[in-house]
Order: structure tokens, then C-alpha cells, then sequence
């Protein structure tokens, strides 16, 4: 575990903006004597340990926030009936994409920082967080603004059932006021991995996990408020997160200092974040919508096989965690590397990163040919037919957790290098020409097996894959990656 000492460098110093600009003492260009001691540190060191230290704290994190999602599910059932859930399950599918889509875009505060922390410039580190703190103020405001104003077409949008309605508007509205906590988590999330530091996210969503059960036991089961009262225990945990990151920022002596002149408007460092992040929020946008297609796909197939599909799902995106922990993995890594014009070593983590997950795609592959069935009758053990349905699918999905990963590292590697708009090209090709299109002609041709239903995911991901290899050969095999990185 770091100690704050160990770490001082690791973060920034976002809090107290007026006093910081006031009484900031302006840091060095040189990061030599900071960044080259830190474990945060990217540049340096065996590759494969130095990715397994960013990559597992990550994976924790995600861990734990899948964690705290499904706690606010699990205790409205338990103290209230099936309208309650409803109204949490269809709430938290819109506040799911709300929240991935912010995490792409903050994907280019990760990559620009990354890129300056390799580069020793952390005069450009500093204003690349000011643009980030104005930049993110504006999309909270406005996001928090646009989300109010739509809850009622939103949710009718999504079918939601009629007695569910009214505690799906209360769980909805109330965690779209909380927009402001979720992007000021985000942010500052984005800020510690660009340094190379995945942990003390980790520790602050630790932290709001426990609040945020201890809540939802309070509200949900002590005050009766239903829905409202998880939505309210969601705010508040993030709200919790959001401050004990800024307490740590405030007093850990970070070196560096965001200045009042960091935070001017700064068209270039503005630029910088939105043209990697914008494609990465749009794909991942767009990416929720084809779940949902699918999903829409699968509940006009009947009860049983709409029920197997919503299990398998669940499943395949707790086995995704270690693809998505590895693609920011590869991502901060090369990020890093690029700025100290390391282009050989970003090469090899984008190498080691696929390795790994093949490597576990595998394994996870082989255990759902075995133990499909058993898996899927964990959550559903007194209906055959969904555990016969549900294993069918996992069968042939599971072999997309091999494919997935190879893209994922793909996507991680080409946003590294300012490239994302290959990431929102495969994945975009992938959904539309493949993704959605095969699972609605499976449904067509096999209405009563979902194996080849299932075989749309890792087709697509098989699509992603030769696109990506196209595109590295050209731009990055063909040519040297300096200069790729001189054209950003």
C-alpha cells in the first residue's frame, strides 16, 4: 500500500483553486527530480510488474464499483416488492450510461496528462489539469441541466412499467442532481491514472461502497423511502468520494499547484482532451445502446430467454472487468511512454497487455464451455429453462472474453497516441455491421437456441480485431510511432 509520502507526486493539488492561485509557488518544467523517484512512474522498470501494479488496483476499482451498483438492487428487494425493483433496475441502466459516457471523455485528461508526465513537462501538466477543471465544470452543468429535463421522455423511452413509473422518476431524477459528483469523481480519477496511480481511487470508492450499503440499510430498510431512498445513498456516497479525494489533494503536498493562469481558457489544452475523449464517449454511448437493442431483442423472445439473456450479461460484464482494467492499463502506459519517447516500450506493453488477456479470455472461455450451466443456475435455480438458455449463450459469448481483449489493448494503444477515433471506428463498425445485425438475424433463424445468438458478440469483436491490425500496420508498424506522435 503507498504512503502518502510515497505518492505526494501522484496527484494534484485541485482543491482551494482561488487560495492555490493565489499562494501557488510555481513548479519546476523539469520533472525529472519528482516523477523519476515515483512508482507512478510508468517510464521505468520491468514492463510487466509495472503494468500488474497499475492494472489490479484498477481492476479493484471497477470490482468495487459493480459491487456498489448491484447493493442498491439487492437491499430494494429485499425490503420492498417487484415495482421498487423495477424502478432501481431501469433507473440504474440510464444512470449506467450517464456515467460510461463521462468516463470516456475524461479518458483524454488520462492520455494528455500521461503524455506530459513522460515528457517531464509539468508546467503542461498543470495547465492540462486547469483546462480539465473548466472544461468538466461546464459539461456538469450542462449535462445536470439536460438529464432533469428529460427523466419523463427518458423513461418512457424505455418502457417503463406503469406501477413502476413514479419510484423509477425518484431514483432517476435524484441521481441525475448528482451529475456534478459523478463528473467530479471522474476527473479527478482521470487526473491520478495520467500520474500513474491507480490506488487511491480505489480507496476512495472503497470507502463509498461501505457508506453507500450503510445508507441504503438506512433509508431503504430503516426509513421506507423505496427507490428515492437508493438513489439518495448513491448521491451521497459519490458525494463522499468526490470530497475524500480532494482532503487527500489538499493536504498530501503533491508538487504541483493549479495557478489562477491555468485555469484560462486554453483553446490547444481543450482541444487536446476533447478530441480523445469525445470519440471514446461517443463509442461507449453507443456501445449501451447496442446492449439495449439487444436486450430489446431478446424480451420479444419470450420470458426464459429474455431472463437468460439479462444473466448472462450481468456475467459477461463482471468478466469484462479484467479486459477494461487492462485497455487503461495499456493506455496510461503507453501514454507515458510516448511523452518520454519510449515508442519501443509502449509497442511491448500493447504486446504484454494482449498476451494477458488472451491468457485469461481463455481460461475464462473454457470454464463456460464446462460450467455454463452451473454458473447461470446461481442466479436462477429453480428454472430450467433459463439455465438450459442462459448456458447456451454463455457458451458461444464467453469466446468474445478472448477477442474483446485483444481490441480493448487496440483501443488503449491508439488513445495513447491521440488516435481514439480508430477506437470509435472498430467498435462502431463492430456494433452496426455485425453486433446488432447477427443477433436479430440469430433470433430469426434459431428462435429456440441462443448459441448463435450469442455468436454475434465475439464475431464483432473478431471484425474490431482485423480492423485494429490493419491500422497498426499501417500507421504504427509501417511507420515510426514519433511520428504518429509529432502529428497530435
Amino acid at each position: 500500500m503507498a504512503q502518502a509520502g510515497e505518492t505526494r507526486h501522484t496527484a494534484t493539488d485541485v482543491t482551494g483553486t482561488n487560495t492555490a492561485a493565489n499562494n501557488a509557488i510555481p513548479a519546476t518544467t523539469d520533472a525529472r527530480s519528482t516523477t523519476g523517484k515515483l512508482k507512478g512512474d510508468l517510464t521505468r522498470g520491468p514492463l510487466i510488474p509495472t503494468m500488474l501494479r497499475f492494472s489490479i488496483p484498477y481492476l479493484i476499482t471497477c470490482f468495487l464499483q459493480s459491487c456498489y451498483e448491484l447493493a442498491d438492487l439487492l437491499i430494494v428487494g429485499r425490503f420492498n416488492g417487484a415495482d421498487s425493483v423495477s424502478a432501481v433496475s431501469t433507473g440504474s441502466q440510464m444512470t449506467h450510461l450517464v456515467t460510461v459516457t463521462i468516463v470516456g471523455l475524461t479518458t483524454g485528461i488520462t492520455v494528455t496528462i500521461s503524455h506530459a508526465i513522460g515528457a517531464r513537462r509539468m508546467d503542461k501538466v498543470q495547465r492540462q489539469i486547469g483546462q480539465s477543471i473548466r472544461l468538466f465544470a461546464i459539461v456538469a452543468i450542462i449535462a445536470t441541466v439536460a438529464l432533469v429535463s428529460c427523466v419523463n421522455p427518458l423513461l418512457r423511452l424505455l418502457s417503463t412499467p406503469p406501477e413502476a413509473f413514479s419510484q423509477a422518476h425518484d431514483y432517476v431524477t435524484i441521481c441525475f442532481f448528482g451529475t456534478p459528483f459523478i463528473v467530479a469523481y471522474n476527473v479527478i480519477s482521470a487526473i491520478f491514472r495520467g500520474f500513474g496511480d491507480s490506488r487511491h481511487p480505489m480507496y476512495f470508492v472503497a470507502l463509498a461502497g461501505l457508506l453507500n450499503v450503510g445508507l441504503d440499510l438506512a433509508f431503504i430498510g430503516g426509513a421506507h423511502m423505496q427507490a428515492a431512498g437508493a438513489a439518495l445513498a448513491t448521491v451521497i456516497s459519490q458525494a463522499f468520494s468526490v470530497v475524500a479525494a480532494l482532503i487527500y489533494l489538499k493536504f498530501a503536498n503533491t508538487g504541483v499547484r493549479v495557478r489562477k493562469a491555468d485555469l484560462a481558457y486554453d483553446w490547444a489544452g481543450t482541444r487536446q482532451i476533447l478530441t480523445i475523449g469525445t470519440p471514446i464517449a461517443l463509442q461507449e454511448l453507443c456501445i449501451q445502446i447496442s446492449f439495449i437493442v439487444i436486450t430489446a431483442i431478446a424480451n420479444g423472445r419470450g420470458v426464459e430467454i429474455s431472463a437468460a439473456v439479462g444473466i448472462v450479461e450481468k456475467i459477461i460484464s463482471f468478466l469484462f472487468l479484467v479486459p477494461s482494467a487492462m485497455l487503461s492499463t495499456v493506455s496510461v502506459v503507453a501514454g507515458q511512454n510516448a511523452g518520454a519517447r519510449q515508442h519501443s516500450r509502449s509497442k511491448t506493453a500493447l504486446r504484454y497487455g494482449i498476451t494477458m488477456c488472451i491468457a485469461y479470455g481463455a481460461l475464462v472461455c473454457f470454464a463456460s464451455q464446462i460450467w455454463g450451466a452451473d454458473i447461470v443456475r446461481v442466479f436462477s435455480p429453480d428454472d430450467e429453462a433459463v439455465v438450459r438458455y442462459g448456458a447456451q449463450y454463455l457458451s458461444s459469448y464467453s469466446f468474445d472474453c478472448i477477442l474483446a481483449g485483444v481490441h480493448f489493448c487496440f483501443s488503449g494503444f491508439f488513445s495513447a497516441y491521440g488516435k481514439s477515433l480508430y477506437t470509435f471506428a472498430h467498435n462502431i463498425a463492430s456494433v452496426l455491421l455485425v453486433r446488432i445485425p447477427g443477433a436479430y438475424a440469430a433470433s430469426l433463424l434459431w428462435p429456440d437456441n441462443l448459441f448463435p445468438m450469442g455468436c454475434a458478440a465475439p464475431l464483432g469483436s473478431l471484425l474490431s480485431i482485423l480492423i485494429c491490425s490493419a491500422l497498426y500496420y499501417l500507421r504504427f508498424s509501417k511507420r515510426h510511432p514519433a511520428v504518429i506522435a509529432d502529428e497530435q
